[in-house]
């Protein structure tokens, strides 16, 4: 009975999201706020019922209720419950629900915080919000049910007493981690894409909708990062393939927003700041969202076969399809109409603040557009020509990287210039400490490798120099120089958290920066045979095969190999490697045996058996790439530190007295 009342609410939650989305258009016709309300009002009933019907599904993953199909296909009555209740999203019907559920309550956060928003321009991002629910609403009801029992199915009468199991990769902490972050990043752009639309619709774009937009913006793209960088961290963990990152498609879908959304919220801070860039930045506003569409797509319509890709169904792709040329094709529609009527916005010179953040702008789209091409080249060639090809890593690490290149050299030069005109020798004389430093360690580098990759040592001065410009532009905000340290500490303290946060996310990109190119480049792998007592010899350190041993887990069997670290001569470490078989599905993974020292880490992945009864293992030394995650996580707390700025607020700010106004024109010029 809950089943099916979880299945009758999900339809309910359609209707109310058609009257969010229909009636306010009458009410902003008509001008009548009673009518403009119904978006509100809808917005707040779709969450509720959509949020009803998620948890009916929940119960029938925690209550392994066979008779539903999905459950059936997804899980196992001795599951841990962690892993009933991330297994409802761990596969395509049930993270579909979870799609809509974070879509309908960024629309219930709307209608929560929007007080302060001009009602024609709340009703209208509500509508839009409304629009995109009821497609995927009905795209859920019609193509992804994931209601349905299995009485419907003459194979599966009477109903299963127990269920094929989780896909076993999927069984682990990041299955409850990793979806949601990376979808309150995906879905959350819809707000900036609603935002967007919105004030096409209207015909009314200035510095306020920037304000508006921008607490958005941060907030998708914070958890955005989150998620990707769980993702990734995810994979080389649980994939036992050593990697971090694969250029495969679907992470690239992802990739692709993150880049966007990047030049998104730099340039709603100069349409904020300088009422300019708002053709631009309104387009950005379509883009971004487009492309989480356009990765939801691929990963959804079975163009792709990835470890990331949830269906194969054709069906499903074409009605995503029209989804996509639904919103994205009206989106630009309209862009092009109302574009050449709106007002170009504030004038500045090349050198300024303003410059540097078009510059920005100009290489995140640039490399946005070439992880694009990557992505989709070989999708377009093999529909049209049927010839198969792949776009791999080369590509990607050549075309990216030279991209990134005077990203990396301008970023730190931004936050130092003045708004409207920037002086840049003054800048230069400021960072002459970042750059001297950055130069002088990729020379030592250099010297220390044996000559070694010219590329890769350019990469790690790039990254101090990130680090170095971050904690500059703290130095100089905080007058460190003149007033002395603990003045220094003071004034920091008073900053706009804004400025603090975006000085943290851009020493994060740089310690991510150095993590990368020191791991891509010096990282170590053994492929061997060994057997019970052998040694090998990494680096400083040797690992002893010690023993093998069976274990037995509530769904799985398995197979492990310990192993022993020493350096110089003493036991550092110890850990296991794995081979898993879960009995439902009779499908293997593999536990790699992983060991942090400082900021590096030894990882260890065993095989088959070989003949002759010894093991393969494979052996990494991963020098520095926790500074990869850590990096991010530095990202992410940059974000939460500028959303948690009273200027960032959602929504526009109330009416200021004189007094405040002008606090808070001195404090965006500290900015």
């Amino acid at each position: 009975m809950i089943i099916e009342l979880g299945h009758f609410l999900l339809a309910l939650a359609l209707a109310a999201a058609l009257v969010q989305a229909l009636v306010p258009i009458v009410g902003t016709l008509r001008r009548d706020s009673r009518l403009m309300d119904v978006a509100t009002t809808g917005a707040f009933a779709t969450f509720l019922l959509v949020a009803l019907s998620y948890l009916a599904l929940t119960w029938a993953y925690v209550t392994s209720d066979f008779s539903v199909v999905t459950v059936w296909e997804n899980s196992h009555s001795m599951m841990p419950m962690i892993y009933k209740i991330s297994g409802v999203w761990g596969n395509h019907e049930g993270s579909m629900m979870l799609w809509l559920l974070i879509l309908v309550f960024f629309s219930a956060l709307v209608a929560l915080f929007g007080e302060n928003l001009p009602k024609t321009l709340k009703a209208n991002v509500l509508v839009v919000q409304g629009w995109i629910a009821s497609a995927f609403l009905l795209f859920v009801l019609l193509t992804s049910n994931p209601f349905i029992r299995s009485a419907s199915m003459p194979q599966l009468v009477p109903a299963p007493a127990e269920g094929r199991d989780l896909n076993p990769v999927l069984q682990d902490l990041g299955l409850a981690i990793h979806p949601p972050l990376l979808y309150l990043g995906y879905v959350g752009f819809s707000v900036c894409f609603s935002f967007a639309v919105a004030a096409l619709i209207d015909g009314r774009i200035d510095a306020a909708w920037a304000r508006w937009v921008r607490p958005w913006t941060l907030l998708a793209w914070t958890f955005l990062t989150a998620g990707i960088a769980m993702g990734s961290y995810w994979a080389y963990y649980e994939l036992g393939w050593g990697g971090w990152w694969f250029w495969d498609p679907v992470e690239n879908a992802s990739f692709m927003p993150w880049l966007a959304g990047t030049a998104l919220l730099h340039s709603a801070l100069v349409m904020e700041k300088r009422n300019a860039l708002k053709i631009w930045t309104v387009l950005l506003a379509i883009m971004t969202f487009s492309l989480s569409l356009l990765g939801t797509f691929l990963v959804r319509s079975g163009v792709l076969t990835s470890v990331h890709a949830f269906a194969s169904d054709p069906s499903r792709g074409v009605f995503i399809l029209g989804i996509l040329a639904l919103f994205i094709g009206g989106a630009f529609a309209l862009f092009a109409f109302r574009a050449p009527t709106l007002a170009p916005g504030g004038l500045f010179q090349p050198v300024s603040r303003e410059g540097a953040l078009v510059l920005n702008n100009l290489i995140l789209v640039v490399a946005t557009g070439a992880v694009l091409t990557g992505t989709l080249y070989p999708l377009l060639l093999e529909s049209l020509t049927g010839e198969k090809i792949s776009v791999g890593a080369p590509f990607f690490n050549i075309a990216f990287g030279w991209l990134m290149a005077p990203l990396f050299l301008v970023l730190p030069f931004g936050p130092l210039l003045a708004w409207k005109r920037g002086d840049m020798s003054a800048v230069t004389r400021k960072l002459r400490f970042a750059l001297v430093v950055s130069l002088a360690l990729g020379i030592v580098v250099w010297i220390a490798s044996d000559n070694g990759p010219m590329l890769a040592i350019a990469g790690i001065a790039a990254g101090l120099y990130l680090v170095l410009g971050a904690l500059t532009d703290l130095w100089f905000r905080g007058g460190f120089a003149k007033a002395g340290v603990a003045t220094g500490l003071r004034r920091l303290v008073g900053l706009p958290r804004s400025a603090i946060g975006t000085a943290l996310a851009h020493l994060g990109l740089g310690v991510s920066v150095l993590g990368i190119v020191i791991v891509t480049s010096w990282e170590t792998e053994h492929i061997l045979e060994m057997k019970v007592g052998e040694e090998i010899v990494n680096g400083a350190y040797v690992i002893r095969f010690d023993r093998e041993s069976e274990g037995k887990g509530p769904n799985y069997i398995e197979d492990v190999a310990h192993f022993t670290v020493f350096r110089d001569g003493k036991q550092v470490a110890d850990t296991n490697s794995a081979k898993r078989i879960y009995t439902a599905r009779q499908m293997p993974t593999t536990e790699a045996g992983i060991m942090t020292f400082g900021f590096s880490q030894l990882y260890l992945s065993i095989g088959d058996k070989t003949e002759d009864g010894k093991l393969v293992v494979r052996i990494w030394y991963k020098p520095w790439i926790l500074c990869i995650w850590l990096g991010a996580l530095v990202m992410m707390a940059g974000g939460f530190v500028s959303l948690s700025d009273r200027r960032l607020r959602v929504g526009a700010p109330a009416k200021r007295t004189k007094a405040s106004a002008t606090s808070a024109t001195a404090a965006g010029a500290a900015e």
